[in-house]
C-alpha cells in the first residue's frame, strides 16, 4: 500500500513574487513554492508582457504543501501578514494590477476558508481589504532567473532593501512554523 502526503495547492499574489517566494519557502511542510503569473487573459505570458499590466496576470507563487504539517489557515495568516492587502494593485514601490492582493483558490473548501481568513483580516486592518478571491486558472511559471530569486540573489540591492527586511519580520513573528535547517 502506497502512503501518499495529502498535498494541496494554492496560488496568492501579494506583490512582487520574490518576496512571497522567499517567505512561503520558509514555512514547515510546504512542499514547493514556485513563482508565476496567473488572472490574465493571454496564454504564456512573459515577464515583460506582464509588468506592462495588460496581460490581466498577477505575479503569483503557486504554494505547494503537505496539509498533515500545515495547515491553509497558516498559510493564510502569513500572507496577510507579509502584504497590505489594503492597497489596491500596489505593494510599496510596486504599482500595477500585477502586483495585486490575490488568493486563487483551487477547491471550495480552500475557497470557504479563504472567506473566512478575508473577513479575519478586514477586522485586523482599519481600511478596506482589497485581496481578489478568485477560483485558479491557468498557472504559469515564471521564467528560471524569477525562481528562488532571494536564495540565488540575497546581496542584490532589491533583495537587501525590500526583502530581507520583509523575512526579518516573518522569521520573528512565525518562528514556530519554519523548517528547522
Amino acid at each position: 500500500m502506497e502512503n501518499k502526503e495529502p498535498l494541496a495547492t494554492i496560488t496568492l499574489g501579494a506583490g512582487c513574487f520574490w518576496c512571497i517566494e522567499a517567505v512561503f519557502e520558509q514555512l514547515e511542510g510546504v512542499k514547493s513554492a514556485v513563482s508565476g503569473y496567473m488572472g490574465g487573459h493571454i496564454k504564456n505570458p512573459g515577464y515583460r508582457e506582464v509588468c506592462t499590466g495588460r496581460t490581466g496576470h498577477a505575479e503569483v507563487v503557486q504554494v505547494t504543501f503537505d496539509e498533515n504539517q500545515i495547515m491553509l489557515d497558516d498559510i493564510l495568516e502569513v500572507f496577510f501578514a507579509i502584504h497590505d492587502p489594503t492597497t489596491l494593485n500596489r505593494q510599496g514601490a510596486d504599482v500595477g494590477t500585477q502586483y495585486r492582493s490575490a488568493i486563487f483558490y483551487s477547491s471550495e473548501d480552500q475557497r470557504i476558508i479563504a472567506e473566512s481568513a478575508l473577513k479575519e483580516a478586514q477586522q485586523a486592518f482599519g481600511n478596506a481589504v482589497v485581496t481578489e478571491l478568485t477560483s485558479a486558472t491557468t498557472f504559469y511559471e515564471a521564467e528560471d532567473y524569477h525562481q528562488a530569486y532571494f536564495k540565488l540573489n540575497g546581496e542584490a540591492p532589491y533583495c537587501r532593501a525590500v526583502i530581507a527586511p520583509k523575512m526579518q519580520k516573518f522569521r520573528k513573528h512565525f518562528e514556530p512554523l519554519l523548517k528547522a535547517n
